[in-house]
């Protein structure tokens, strides 16, 4: 019987080790963030963990934006890379109103229902497309500018005019999260340092 399991574990490994070699494409520009796990997901802006504004009800901080805020907004530098929290598949890259340039992963653990995870007022310049399968740790986008120009149908306007990426005072990463369809706070999954 002993012998019998050994051999199971053997041809699993080869199998694995075939599979992986052969039918798991090379992505040289997948990079994937060095980080340290403080929960279940992983945390979203590596090295940035200050919060501006919190799950909950508040005082809307511009024209447009919602007294109750359905994520947390990091204080993330423009330009500064986020990464998939888990395993999944993008489902919506392009602008999304307040949320202005947004990333959706959606994840493929399908055993506590469909979640969503949303990232807020990115670059415009996407680096994943719809469809694409991302990794844990992967990087996924980048924080966007606070002012975008040239969208169609954007209702976002600074003091001065220019129109912003989406209801926003300044470059941040909005990060949300939906399970099966409904908000929740995002602090009750993720752990900072």
């Amino acid at each position: 019987m002993q012998k019998i399991f050994y051999q199971f574990i053997s041809i699993l490994v080869i199998f694995t080790i075939f599979v992986s070699i052969f039918f798991i494409p090379l992505n040289t520009k997948i990079k994937i963030i060095d980080y340290i796990e403080t929960g279940e997901l992983l945390w979203p802006a590596p090295s940035y963990y200050g919060i501006n504004s919190y799950y909950g009800k508040r005082h809307a901080p511009t024209s447009g934006a919602s007294t109750f805020h359905k994520g947390i907004d990091i204080a993330v530098p423009q330009g500064s890379e986020y990464v998939a929290v888990t395993n999944g598949t993008i489902t919506f890259a392009d602008f999304l109103g307040g949320g202005g340039y947004t990333v959706t992963l959606t994840d493929e653990n399908k055993e506590n229902g469909e979640i969503k995870y949303s990232y807020c007022h990115s670059d415009p310049n996407f680096i994943v497309s719809v469809g694409q399968k991302v990794v844990k740790g992967q990087v996924i986008g980048k924080v966007g500018p606070k002012n975008v120009y040239g969208v169609v149908g954007n209702r976002y306007f600074d003091s001065n005019g220019n129109p912003t990426n989406g209801a926003t005072t300044g470059p941040h990463l909005h990060f949300g999260m939906r399970v099966n369809g409904e908000y929740v706070n995002p602090l009750n999954y993720l752990k900072r340092k």
